[in-house]
């Protein structure tokens, strides 16, 4: 295998240039034909393009390969709610995003997943929104379409930040229909707000039953507990 052209294909499919990533990991396989990492690279730009049956043959053939691939076997699960042609293309994502930097960034699992045909239409990488519409912030598609919330305590805690200045963008960092995890990085921090932190260090488990208290004052946002 060519890894000058493995290492661009990568480089085309985080540019979200799909069409060229897919032409890529033909002329890899058309050297290696059994090259299960470019065949799965080749399914994901399938997939991407609309083209969902391709995607499918080329995991189920992952498979066939190796019985045991992980990614292969979650695709195929994952794609089984999906519509000939549905999919939502990836918006290009830089990989500097997912770097994390203690107090501006979290990775955390959502609670109370949507649906898994909206699942399906996901994955890692994938910028998503907050609605902070309500007490509780919960995770939507560019289009509306409910993924899943916060624990209660992030979600009172981030919406008063928000309220407050701060800006933030949330993207996938896995998807699965019962476990789908959120990268959630600090880009913008209020004035008012330079010596405080959006997140803190400490790994603490989220009792996610407990009502939020509202906070009101921004000494009462630096001492609310931020848990995990």
């Amino acid at each position: 295998m060519d890894r000058n052209l493995a290492q661009e294909a990568i480089s085309k499919a985080l540019a979200g240039d799909w069409k060229k990533a897919l032409k890529i990991n033909k002329i890899i396989l058309t050297e290696t034909p059994n090259d299960v990492d470019a065949l799965n690279r080749t399914a994901r730009a399938y997939v991407e393009l609309g083209n969902l049956d391709k995607a499918r043959k080329t995991s189920q053939k992952v498979l066939k390969l190796d019985p045991f691939n992980s990614i292969a076997a979650k695709a195929l699960e994952k794609w089984k709610s999906l519509k000939k042609g549905e999919t939502y293309v990836s918006k290009p994502t830089h990989p500097q995003f997912f770097l994390e930097e203690p107090g501006k960034t979290k990775v955390l699992s959502l609670l109370h997943l949507g649906s898994t045909k909206v699942l399906a239409k996901l994955d890692s990488g994938d910028e998503v929104q907050f609605n902070t519409r309500s007490h509780r912030v919960s995770i939507i598609t560019d289009d509306g379409k409910y993924i899943g919330r916060l624990p209660d305590d992030l979600s009172a805690r981030l919406k008063k930040l928000i309220e407050s200045g701060n800006e933030y963008k949330v993207f996938i960092k896995s998807i699965d229909k019962n476990d789908t995890k959120v990268f959630i990085r600090e880009v913008s921090r209020a004035k008012k707000l330079s010596d405080i932190p959006s997140f803190t260090s400490e790994r603490i488990d989220y009792i996610s039953f407990t009502p939020p208290e509202l906070v009101h004052k921004k000494d009462e946002i630096e001492v609310m507990d931020e848990e995990d």
